[in-house]
């Protein structure tokens, strides 16, 4: 895959592992941050950023692994000022409220089921 320079793109960034929820860990999907522009490019597979301010201690060059293209649909866009973000990209998912609960009754138990709504996602994303 290959950008070019004055292009706007989207950052991968994901969840730390090993973060305790509910008492199970759990992976969650990468989401992307951004748009950035790429400002030039660096080698064959890396590409430089016009990082905002809060983003200084993040290192502007990125793999062609970590990007995807804009094309202007915020549906699956984090917010990149209302994330706190690591050095490695990484960020902090927490549970905000639960929406609904629900439980499943099969022969001999019954099966609880809760939605969670997520802090940096919006109510149709629950799980």
């Amino acid at each position: 895959m290959a950008f070019q320079t004055g292009k706007k793109v989207l950052l991968k960034v994901s969840p730390m592992k090993g973060v305790m929820r509910f008492g199970k860990k759990v992976n969650l999907s990468p989401r992307y941050i951004g748009p950035f522009e790429i400002i030039d490019c660096v080698g064959p597979v890396a590409y430089r950023f016009a990082l905002p301010h809060n983003l200084s201690k993040v290192h502007p060059v990125f793999h062609v692994s970590m990007l995807k293209r804009y094309h202007g649909n915020e549906n699956h866009i984090i917010k990149w000022d209302s994330v706190l973000l690591e050095k490695d990209l990484r960020y902090e998912e927490e549970p905000i409220e639960i929406i609904d609960r629900d439980v499943q009754k099969l022969r001999t138990k019954e099966i609880k089921f809760v939605k969670v709504k997520w802090k940096h996602r919006r109510v149709e994303e629950a799980t």
